[in-house]
């Protein structure tokens, strides 16, 4: 059972999400604004919230936004927009999964089950490795932490992922495609969204005194920098 935090200012929506995933056995609060939905994220134990996009107020972009200045809980958006900006948007400054309204009950259930199982595999379970550590890079896999020669970066969650994901093969260079696949499974995004994220990633590194941590190979994608893969993989 995992506790949800459900931020939705239509109470009809958030009636039918409560009960969807009440079935199928977690636990569920409400929120109808997100200065709400951020201090019940701020003062309790929350594995995942769902948050609508287009809310009174601060906008459920805002409330990701903040959220990412402190936790690495999973967010999935709800908005009744399907523009791709949108959903580039939410992606990019942290969230995890989007679902445009109106939505199926069973496939919101079944997006939340997936975001969970990527989440607590992202920490390694109980017998999987917990830190990787290439030269001054090191990735705690439990509490979601980054850090460059001792120094703690500071990453999203999708960031905190890409990262993961190029280090599982360190010598190798991955297409946009490959990258999109491993981060995004299963959400069709731009690949611009992939040069985004490996911009801010670059940008937080060199701010701990990295010269570089993501090289691109022009023509076929990115991959560890050479001095911490050891050279490139085809």
């Amino acid at each position: 059972m995992a506790g949800i935090l459900v931020v939705d200012d239509d109470p009809h929506i958030s009636e039918v999400v409560e009960f969807a995933l009440t079935a199928a056995g977690h636990s569920v609060r409400l929120a109808a604004d997100a200065e709400t939905g951020l201090a019940i994220l701020r003062e309790s134990k929350v594995d995942l919230a769902i948050v609508d996009i287009n809310l009174p107020g601060k906008d459920g972009l805002w409330l990701c936004r903040a959220v990412r200045e402190f936790s690495q809980t999973p967010i999935i958006f709800l908005s009744a927009r399907d523009e791709e900006l949108d959903r580039v948007m939410g992606l990019t400054i942290g969230g995890d999964d989007y679902v445009t309204k109106p939505f199926s009950p069973r496939e919101l259930t079944a997006r939340v089950a997936a975001v969970l199982r990527r989440n607590q595999g992202r920490t390694g379970g109980d017998h999987g490795p917990r830190r990787i550590g290439l030269g001054p890079l090191e990735l705690d896999l439990e509490s979601v932490e980054a850090f460059w020669d001792g120094e703690k970066v500071e990453l999203t969650q999708t960031e905190f992922k890409l990262v993961c994901a190029l280090c599982q093969r360190p010598r190798k260079i991955f297409s946009r495609e490959e990258i999109l696949s491993l981060v995004f499974p299963g959400v069709s995004v731009s690949d611009r969204t992939i040069d985004s994220h490996i911009l801010h990633i670059r940008k937080k590194f060199a701010k701990a005194g990295s010269r570089e941590i993501i090289q691109t190979l022009h023509g076929f994608g990115y991959g560890l920098a050479a001095g911490l893969g050891q050279g490139p993989e085809g």
